[in-house]
Formats: structure tokens, sequence, C-alpha cells
């Protein structure tokens, strides 16, 4: 029960260990830019900033543009965590309201430039991104062209399961290793950051041991009796399906919806038939875990079981491989790298 081994989750390809390659063999192999989902309202007390990084922490730079401004840490913003080994762009809010705005462009050098600047009336808060475009390089390629060329195909048109990916679990599993601690021997955290880690990996975990028994069935992409399905586009837009119906399954493979796993927490579990009784058998051995999560106050959630990277385009250079697309926000460039091929992060 306690083997949280990522690598040993199901895949769709099952050939992808007779290809390798590597990432990051430099930053500006892995560059992310990041979307949000309104434009800088043009007044306020805020200061928008779009920065583009690299090899640089986010949190470390959110302290840096504070120290810069004169102002608490407090009162800077960010959407979300971007990689420190690459080349990212992303938004972070800064509150200047009473205070002298400084000349941001004495805030650049080398490794962070100000690219972006706008006003807005509120701080940018965690989770508020549309999603992040990617633009990656693979290289030291080894395996069978036509093999690399078939699963980019069935990529762009079939999506791949929407794992949680292992940087979600901490350094070698290590929260999930504290999850266990804490909920079957009631080692609790102290710190309040290292719970809400703790629990967002726990929570991970049990959605990823679900998702992996539905690839291995063959059902992640298809209707099950009783399944929730979530309106693409959305995070909330849920109904339930009662029936194979035709116009569903159309739906389904226009990638107009999609079906969903569950984000543990208190109240009913939503699916309900086959697929609350798949889900239900998955997570009978990890009740410990379920009950923990209920303790803290989480809310049962879902997350859709199916990945569709948009805008999905590749190209060949010499030997390596370039990779586009675009994923909505909490999806992971990883979880479609692991259906390419073994791809090792040499960053």
């Amino acid at each position: 029960m306690c083997d949280f081994d990522f690598s040993a989750l199901a895949r769709l390809n099952t050939v992808a260990v007779d290809c390798s390659a590597n990432i990051r063999a430099n930053p500006s192999h892995f560059q992310v830019d990041e979307q949000l989902p309104f434009e800088p309202y043009g007044e306020g007390g805020h200061v928008l900033l779009k920065i583009r990084k690299r090899g640089a922490n986010t949190d470390w730079l959110a302290s840096q543009l504070a120290e810069f401004a004169q102002v608490p840490k407090l009162d800077v913003g960010y959407a979300g965590l971007k990689d420190r080994h690459a080349i990212t762009t992303q938004w972070f809010s800064v509150k200047v309201e009473g205070a002298e705005e400084p000349n941001w462009t004495d805030f650049d050098n080398d490794d962070v430039q100000v690219i972006e600047i706008g006003r807005h009336k509120k701080k940018l808060k965690r989770g508020v991104l549309s999603g992040n475009h990617f633009k990656l390089r693979l290289t030291t390629v080894t395996g069978d062209r036509t093999l690399w060329e078939h699963q980019l195909e069935h990529i762009s048109q079939y999506g791949v399961p929407n794992y949680f990916a292992e940087q979600r679990f901490g350094r070698q599993g290590n929260n999930l290793h504290k999850a266990q601690q804490w909920f079957s021997e009631g080692k609790k955290p102290k710190k309040r950051q290292q719970k809400s880690l703790i629990l967002s990996a726990a929570r991970s975990w049990l959605f990823n041991l679900v998702l992996a028994q539905r690839v291995q069935l063959g059902n992640w992409d298809q209707l099950l009796q009783g399944d929730v399905m979530l309106l693409s586009g959305t995070k909330a837009s849920l109904f339930n399906t009662e029936f194979d119906d035709s116009a569903l399954n159309q739906r389904l493979q226009a990638m107009d919806i999609h079906p969903t796993g569950p984000l543990w927490g208190r109240g009913a579990l939503r699916s309900q038939d086959d697929c609350a009784i798949l889900e239900r058998s998955v997570l009978s051995e990890w009740l410990d875990w379920c009950e923990g999560l209920e303790r803290q106050g989480l809310t049962q959630a879902r997350r859709s079981l199916r990945l569709y990277p948009a805008s999905f385009e590749w190209q060949w250079v010499e030997h390596d491989l370039e990779l586009q697309f675009y994923l909505p926000a909490g999806c992971y460039a990883t979880a479609v790298l692991r259906e390419l091929a073994m791809v090792t992060d040499i960053s």
C-alpha cells in the first residue's frame, strides 16, 4: 500500500519503454507561457506584471519583487508556480496603492525581464489562470521514429490520461509518505503550509489510482453508467450519466465532455452505479486516507480523467523533437510526455 511508484501507473502507450529521450538539457528546452483568464482592468491599486524568468523560483521572485517595491510580501500575488529549470513567463501582482511605484524596468537583469505592465483592482490569487502554453525540446531521442509518430498522432486525436504528475508529490514521493504517517500513525504535521501540501498530494494520489484502474480497464475515456461528466473548458459544469447515449458518446468523442474521477473529501460520492462501484473498490484499501481527508474538511470534487493538449504540434529538428501545446490550469506537461517515451529530466 505504501509503494508510491508513479512510474508504475498504467500507460496507454505500452511501447513507450522502447523509446526514450531527455528533457531540459538546458532551460530553453522547457518553455512555459502562462495565460490569464482576463485582461488587466486598466486601473486600480495593483500593478500586474508579466515577467519572463530563467532559472528562478516563483516564490523567490515574489520575494524579490516585494523587496524591490518596498511592500510586504503578502502584497505580491501570483497565479501559479512555474518550473525553475526553464524559461517561463508568468503574471505577478504588486499592491502599490498608497506607495510610490518604482520604475519596473530597473528590476530587469540577465535572467528576469518585465515584458508587460498593467493595472488591476485585485490581487492575483493562486489558481486564477486559464492555462499554460508549452514549447518543449526533447533531446537524445532513441527508438523507431515510426513509433514516435504513431503516438504523436494518437495524442493529438485522443489525448492522454490526466494524471497528477510526480512533482505534485514532493521529492521521491515525500509528501505521500508524510500522508501515510499522518493518516495511519497519527503523526500530524505542525506547519499549516506543510499540511496543505500533504493533503493535496494525498488527494491527488487517490485520484491517480482510480484513473490508473480505468486506464487498465480501457474505459478511462468512455462512458460508464453513473459516471460524472465534465463540460470541457470548465471546472464545475458536471452531470451524471444514467445510461449509454449516442448523443453523449458523440460529445465525448468530440472532446466536448470528459469522464471524471474523485477528488476525495466530505459529502456523498458524486458518481453512481457502475462508476461508483469501481471508485469505491479501488479506494477500499485507502479508507484511512479518505477518512483523514474528510476530517480535515475537504469536500468531494471531481477532475477530468482525460487531458486533451490543444494546438498540439511537433516537428523534428535533426535528431531532436520539438513539441508545442496548450494545457488547462492544473494539468501537467509530464502527463503528455509519459505517453510518448521514457523521458528523463536531466535538469
